[in-house]
């Protein structure tokens, strides 16, 4: 009985292929895609004026008691509701320097001017806030026939 099975599987019939004939005639294939982007974004611009400070002193019949300008310091300040740090001139007594007239009793004329504009050398803050929103629809369509 195994060798008529063997024998079988060894005989080889003849087989014949028929062709594959699809069941349709005609087809649509339709597809769309969406798409939407968003963009928040903020710029904030901050001017601002010259140095941190200006110091000048200017004059005529007078002296100083050596020092010229006083020494420097952090003032912190808040413009527009953003803290900032400058770097300002300490105007406190006992470091401004001292001018006094070369000499007082001769009724000479004389001339002293004095300068500052401080810290805070923000003369603007402008903030632009945008949104950005796109949106692209593409719809492609395939039609086919036999």
């Amino acid at each position: 009985m195994k060798k008529l099975l063997l024998l079988v599987f060894l005989y080889a019939l003849p087989l014949n292929a028929q062709p594959i004939v699809p069941a349709f005639t005609t087809g649509t294939v339709s597809s769309t895609t969406n798409t939407t982007t968003s963009i928040n974004e903020t710029i904030t611009s901050t001017d601002y004026h010259g140095n941190s400070y200006e110091y000048t002193v200017t004059g005529l019949g007078v002296s100083t008691d050596g020092s010229v300008a006083p020494d420097t310091t952090n003032v912190d300040g808040t413009v527009g509701g953003q803290s900032y740090t400058w770097t300002g001139l300490d105007l406190s007594a006992e470091n401004k320097p001292v001018f006094t007239l070369t000499d007082s009793t001769s009724g000479n004329a004389f001339q002293f001017t004095e300068t500052y504009r401080g810290p805070g050398g923000v003369s603007n803050v402008t903030t632009i806030q945008r949104n950005i929103e796109s949106t692209s629809v593409v719809t492609s369509t395939s039609v086919f026939s036999q």
